[in-house]
């Protein structure tokens, strides 16, 4: 039987002579290469200047590269890394053979956050450069990565009371027991243990202080940002909360923001955001009943952007659903709310507040009508004992006006969850990025974050453009920069907000992704 025939240990591997013969050419690692060296680093907050004495740095392109490269290909643990740097043949032809420390790949990232945002929005012009951004159709969502902060270590008010009565209880214990006679080693083991119940005491005190000084209903001890949230039905995990907008035509993503709290004031930024990226209003954009906020709503259509929010199920049904609010008829210009046994709501004028957000009361009008004391069907419509009530907020017309856009379009809102689920299945289930790595503050989590979604991005765009595409439009990005930089010296930025009326082009590219 015949075998295939191995190399000897003395013979260049894959039978080059070079690093550069190794790498094929069509070799995803070629575009990593021509996308950093495209990028103006300085510009977009990389420090390239370290006049400081000590051992020479390493520019920003060589670590911006290696971390790329790094989450593209699953490795984000900055130890991993650096020992890619000395077998890997592809991180060895990317760096040129250049092998920075576990140290420096981790301050690099932790220390570049807003930089690498940058970064991201530059994958976002590539991919408005070839078209594959539509800009009409737009799906918003979140998705919960656990921090590096266990349950154990994050503590409300509730939590804390508990652990202190705990150690009280064990106090009242020790004491008891120095009442019974006791044995010298056994009286000294009952003062050990209380000498560690008081400085546990003492550190759920401070931890109370702490979390009532900061005005916060939860404190996490080892990621001090993070803060525990439902992850699905009643699971719950100390989390980030990354906030992402989609386009539908590629599934790619054009925005992101990593937050601690939940999805119910975060449409308002997210749409402001995305006219920006887009350039105009006149898309439409989906969200899930999580973003379902009358303020939030408000902020969009204020804004002309079209929203198809999913509505939650009303708190509270009639016995027969044919008598929900959504079938009583609204009269603007009388003010009366019209029930479908054809009885009149009205106002007694008189405006309620409810205050369960202290930053944000409602007020809300109420309606009634004395026909429900006679009415025939009343046992269908209501079980209140004073006949149905309507309140009607400043922000019910905004929320009709959703609640009209879902029924003018209901085959549109379907879609949104191939849109926007389909970034979170590839980096979450694919690539096993369920969790952020970094420790200690959201902006550190957000650049960990902000590296997933470079290298989703230029995966996707590398499978639909193709790689000597790309290459060309690297190489031509990079000519550009340098020529207005060689042209206008210092005052290229300045430049470039004079031209930013222009289409996508290259030029435009290059100022846009730090501006």
């Amino acid at each position: 039987m015949k075998f295939k025939q191995a190399l000897r240990r003395d013979e260049p591997p894959c039978g080059g002579d070079s690093l550069e013969e190794i790498i094929s050419s069509d070799n995803e690692v070629r575009l990593i290469d021509a996308f950093i060296n495209s990028l103006p680093l300085e510009e977009l907050g990389f420090r390239t200047d370290f006049p400081e004495n000590g051992r020479p740095a390493y520019h920003p392109s060589v670590l911006l590269k290696l971390l790329v490269y790094g989450y593209l290909n699953r490795i984000r643990s900055s130890r991993c890394l650096e020992k890619e740097c000395h077998r890997n043949l592809e991180v060895m032809w990317l760096l040129a053979q250049l092998a920075p420390d576990h140290n420096t790949i981790s301050n690099f990232r932790k220390n570049n956050s807003r930089a690498i945002t940058k970064v991201f929005r530059a994958t976002v012009k590539m991919a408005q450069h070839f078209e594959l951004i539509g800009g009409e159709l737009l799906a918003g969502d979140s998705t919960k990565l656990r921090a590096q902060n266990s349950k154990k270590n994050n503590y409300n008010q509730a939590k804390i009371a508990r652990h202190q009565a705990y150690i009280e209880d064990r106090l009242t214990d020790c004491q008891q027991a120095l009442l019974q006679p006791q044995e010298a080693s056994q009286v000294e083991k009952i003062f050990d243990s209380m000498a560690r119940h008081a400085r546990r005491r003492e550190y759920y005190r401070a931890l109370s202080l702490r979390l009532a000084d900061s005005g916060e209903d939860q404190v996490s001890t080892s990621d001090p940002e993070s803060r525990q949230m439902i992850i699905r039905n009643t699971i719950t995990e100390v989390a980030y909360n990354v906030q992402t907008t989609v386009d539908a035509r590629h599934c790619l993503l054009i925005d992101y923001q990593v937050t601690n709290h939940n999805d119910c004031k975060a449409m308002g930024g997210m749409v402001r955001r995305a006219k920006s990226l887009v350039g105009n209003s006149s898309f439409t954009v989906l969200f899930d009943k999580g973003y379902y906020t009358g303020s939030e709503l408000e902020i969009a259509q204020k804004l002309g952007i079209t929203t198809l929010v999913a509505i939650p199920a009303p708190a509270a049904n009639a016995p027969d659903p044919s008598y929900n609010l959504e079938h009583f008829v609204y009269n603007q210009a009388k003010d009366t709310y019209t029930c479908p046994a054809g009885a009149e709501l009205t106002t007694n004028g008189h405006v309620y507040t409810k205050n369960r957000n202290r930053s944000s009361p409602t007020s809300f009008h109420q309606y009634r009508t004395k026909a429900c004391k006679t009415c025939a069907v009343r046992h269908l419509c209501t079980t209140a004992k004073n006949g149905k009530l309507i309140e009607r907020n400043t922000y019910t017309p905004v929320l009709e006006r959703n609640r009209q856009n879902i029924a003018a379009n209901p085959a549109l809102y379907k879609r949104r969850q191939a849109i926007v689920e389909h970034p979170f299945g590839t980096i979450k289930r694919q690539w096993g990025y369920s969790y952020v790595l970094t420790k200690k503050g959201m902006e550190r989590a957000s650049a960990d974050v902000g590296l997933m979604l470079v290298a989703y991005n230029l995966r996707r765009i590398f499978n639909i453009v193709g790689l000597e595409r790309l290459l060309t439009y690297c190489a031509t990005s990079l000519s550009v920069l340098l020529a207005l930089k060689a042209m206008f010296g210092t005052c290229w930025r300045s430049f470039g907000q004079r031209i930013k009326g222009a289409a996508s082009s290259t030029v435009y590219f290059q100022i846009a992704i730090f501006n």
